[in-house]
Protein backbone atom coordinates (compact mmCIF):
# COMPACT_ATOMS: atom_id res chain seq x y z
CA UNK A 1 0.00 0.00 0.00
CA UNK A 2 1.78 3.57 -1.07
CA UNK A 3 1.48 6.22 1.81
CA UNK A 4 -0.16 9.36 0.73
CA UNK A 5 2.79 11.17 2.55
CA UNK A 6 5.66 9.43 0.87
CA UNK A 7 4.19 9.04 -2.80
CA UNK A 8 7.75 7.97 -4.52
CA UNK A 9 8.69 5.71 -2.06
CA UNK A 10 9.68 2.55 -3.91
CA UNK A 11 11.26 0.51 -1.58
CA UNK A 12 14.39 0.96 -1.99
CA UNK A 13 15.91 2.03 1.77
CA UNK A 14 18.91 3.90 0.07
CA UNK A 15 17.28 5.61 -1.82
CA UNK A 16 14.60 6.89 0.54
CA UNK A 17 17.16 7.45 2.92
CA UNK A 18 19.19 10.20 1.03
CA UNK A 19 15.54 11.48 -0.12
CA UNK A 20 14.79 12.47 3.53
CA UNK A 21 18.62 13.25 4.13
CA UNK A 22 18.22 15.85 1.64
CA UNK A 23 14.62 17.02 2.30
CA UNK A 24 16.00 17.97 5.46
CA UNK A 25 19.54 19.73 4.87
CA UNK A 26 17.11 21.79 2.35
CA UNK A 27 14.41 22.05 4.55
CA UNK A 28 16.11 22.31 8.28
CA UNK A 29 13.62 22.69 10.65
CA UNK A 30 10.93 23.18 8.78
CA UNK A 31 11.75 19.47 7.88
CA UNK A 32 9.31 17.13 9.96
CA UNK A 33 11.91 15.00 10.72
CA UNK A 34 14.33 16.81 12.14
CA UNK A 35 13.03 17.74 14.92
CA UNK A 36 12.49 14.19 16.11
CA UNK A 37 16.11 12.95 14.83
CA UNK A 38 17.90 15.75 16.89
CA UNK A 39 16.03 15.31 19.83
CA UNK A 40 16.27 11.46 19.75
CA UNK A 41 20.45 12.72 19.29
CA UNK A 42 20.47 14.47 21.90
CA UNK A 43 18.73 11.60 24.13
CA UNK A 44 21.13 9.23 22.68
CA UNK A 45 24.13 11.44 24.16
CA UNK A 46 22.41 12.05 27.69
CA UNK A 47 22.42 8.15 27.61
CA UNK A 48 25.99 7.95 26.96
CA UNK A 49 27.39 10.03 29.22
CA UNK A 50 25.63 7.59 32.18
CA UNK A 51 26.26 4.21 30.93
CA UNK A 52 29.35 2.54 31.30
CA UNK A 53 31.72 1.69 27.94
CA UNK A 54 29.74 4.11 25.72
CA UNK A 55 30.83 7.42 24.67
CA UNK A 56 28.69 10.73 24.37
CA UNK A 57 29.16 10.73 20.42
CA UNK A 58 28.22 7.06 20.29
CA UNK A 59 25.16 7.82 22.12
CA UNK A 60 24.45 10.44 19.78
CA UNK A 61 25.03 8.44 16.65
CA UNK A 62 23.02 5.20 18.33
CA UNK A 63 20.02 7.62 19.46
CA UNK A 64 20.07 9.86 15.78
CA UNK A 65 20.25 7.24 13.77
CA UNK A 66 17.49 4.88 15.46
CA UNK A 67 14.68 7.66 14.93
CA UNK A 68 16.28 8.51 11.29
CA UNK A 69 15.75 4.78 10.39
CA UNK A 70 12.48 4.98 12.14
CA UNK A 71 11.06 7.83 9.71
CA UNK A 72 12.51 6.34 6.70
CA UNK A 73 10.83 2.91 7.58
CA UNK A 74 7.77 3.84 10.33
CA UNK A 75 6.58 -0.05 9.78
Amino acid sequence: MTDPQRPNQNGDFVNDARQELAGMLKDGLDHPSTKPVLIWGAAGAVAGAFLPFVSIGLGLAAGAGYKFYKRVRPD
